[in-house]
């Protein structure tokens, strides 16, 4: 296999004619190749009057021979899996994210049969709640934005991008392919889903898996452990209470019951840090030009940024999930709490651009010795944002000129918010902990000038955002992946071990393969 790098391309082609232009390029006839397929496309805007498509190209010939400039480049394999399980007992899976998805399908893919318990709904049934959530703040805190098939990921942007080198990402988008997803996703630099999809792709792994042998119980929360002797034995759903030897905790990080209840059982859990901040929204042609400018001949994507500044009281400020042309979600999950988050359609074709802003949260800040501290600090403020936000699931928000002026909004600019049901102007000032305010002040002025115009006076924060990450780690052994009660394997964004889809789903997988190499 040969790599055809450096293609350089002003227009927005399909995939045949970008092949067409390398193989003219490298002077490579059609005739010569078995198969030719795009590796990589990234988007070069540094110069902003050149601006063009990069390509790589990846060849295979039917006879070898040195082509100049090319790079020889080797399949990708990944390690075969040795089998040694011998159980008959009926492996659990608790969770039904990215991590519990990917685990209970690499298990189905090696012959043995999950079951996979998940709180929330179906995805089809989960929409139709969420979408009733939006329209008249009626909360369902079993299943919402949080809980349900496929994780909170469900409805975000679904980014696939990740700085994880594990030969398991590359695996993961063949996955997503497999099951629906676009194949652009297998070469684009950023790559993202969108939620239109991801219901699609979810609901199609899920009927795979059950084709196989597996099962879901939907609807269904994991109340109780059962530990003889330090070993898992069965989990309790209510009354019921069902036998196994493997437990796979992937319960995502807004199960706050279920880490009470974990501590409650001795299985070892430490506090970790964590971020909080808000949504920012811009006009989405503002964001377009700040990176693209003006004068670029052909269409380009809605345009991204990820910015981050370290502040000059030592903590980090950094952009989060940034939904190009998407919207901000109401995304609680406990009653008489507001959170938000923010999600994508596929074609990205919103007015606004949003994402995260957060600082940066250490076990310190939040007081106290449990080590679930960093969970109530995170309730706590959400309490404090639907109160402010008028008891109805409004989000308190504020232009960030009068946040940085420390002035109480009273009406929006050019940027309108996008969050439902609905947001009360406020002054954001009065919700967060002083040194959260200190470095978000300090770090927008800062980030404008990385890049012109996040500093906008009409810009918008939405508060509050505080479910970016898990506020603890559930312990595991580094070899074996088992937490400390034997048969119970921490997975996943919720246990502490992933920052998003991919490298939850990646985590699936590697846990999948320590229970399946595992006599």
């Amino acid at each position: 296999m040969i790599r055809l790098s450096n293609i350089k391309i002003r227009a927005n082609l399909e995939d045949r004619q970008v092949i067409d232009l390398a193989l003219k390029k490298y002077n490579i006839k059609p005739h010569e190749i078995k198969s030719a397929y795009i590796f990589k496309r990234s988007i070069d805007a540094r110069n902003k009057k050149d601006i063009y498509y990069n390509y790589a190209v990846d060849v295979d010939l039917k006879v070898s021979r040195i082509i100049k400039g090319a790079t020889v480049v080797e399949d990708e394999t990944y390690p075969q899996i040795n089998v040694l399980r011998t159980s008959k007992s009926k492996i659990a899976v608790v969770g039904s994210g990215p991590a519990g998805l990917f685990c209970a399908l690499t298990l189905v893919d090696n012959g043995f049969c999950p079951i996979v318990f998940e709180r929330g709904a179906d995805v089809d049934k989960r929409v139709e709640i969420v979408d009733n959530f939006i329209k008249t703040g009626n909360l369902n805190t079993s299943t919402n934005i949080q809980f349900g098939e496929g994780g909170a990921g469900t409805f975000s942007d679904g980014k696939l991008n990740t700085g994880n080198t594990s030969i398991f990402s590359r695996k993961v988008l063949e996955e997503f392919v497999r099951f629906g997803a676009p194949r652009e996703i297998l070469y684009v630099a950023k790559p993202h889903i969108g939620t239109d999809n991801l219901v699609k792709i979810v609901k199609n792994m899920r009927e795979y898996i059950i084709s196989k042998g597996g099962e879901f119980r939907f609807e269904t929360q994991v109340t109780d452990l059962v530990v003889n002797k330090g070993k898992i034995v069965g989990i309790k759903c209510g009354e019921e209470e069902i036998k196994t030897d493997t437990v796979i905790l992937a319960i995502g990080h807004s199960a706050r019951d279920t880490f009470k209840m974990i501590l409650d059982r001795n299985i070892q859990i430490v506090p970790k840090n964590f971020a909080i901040g808000a949504r920012i929204e811009h006009l989405q042609k503002d964001i377009n030009f700040a990176q693209y400018g003006d004068e670029c001949e052909f269409e380009l994507p809605p345009a991204e940024y990820k910015l981050v500044y370290h502040a000059k009281n030592g903590r980090a400020c950094y952009t989060f999930c940034m939904c190009p042309g998407g919207q901000v979600m109401a995304s609680s999950s406990d009653e008489d709490t507001v959170v938000t988050n923010g999600m994508s359609k596929f074609a990205r074709d919103g007015k606004n651009a949003n994402s995260a802003l957060l600082v940066e949260v250490k076990p310190e800040d939040c007081g106290g010795t449990s080590p679930l501290a960093g969970m109530y600090f995170q309730e706590a403020l959400e309490k404090k944002a639907f109160l402010m936000g008028g008891l109805n699931y409004f989000a308190p928000a504020q232009k960030v000129g009068d946040y940085l002026d420390g002035v109480t909004t009273t009406s929006f600019g050019k940027v309108e918010p996008t969050y439902k049901p609905g947001v009360m102007p406020s002054n954001l000032n009065e919700l967060f902990p002083g040194f959260v305010n200190e470095t978000l002040k300090e770090s927008i002025i800062e980030l404008d000038k990385k890049m012109h115009g996040f500093a906008d006076k009409d810009a918008v924060l939405t508060a509050v955002e505080t479910r970016t990450s898990s506020p603890v780690q559930i312990t595991r052994d580094k070899n074996t992946l088992m937490s400390n009660v034997y048969g119970i394997y921490p997975c996943g964004e919720g246990a502490g071990y992933a920052g998003g889809i991919m490298t939850a789903a990646v985590d699936g997988i590697k846990v999948a393969i320590k229970i399946l190499e595992k006599e």
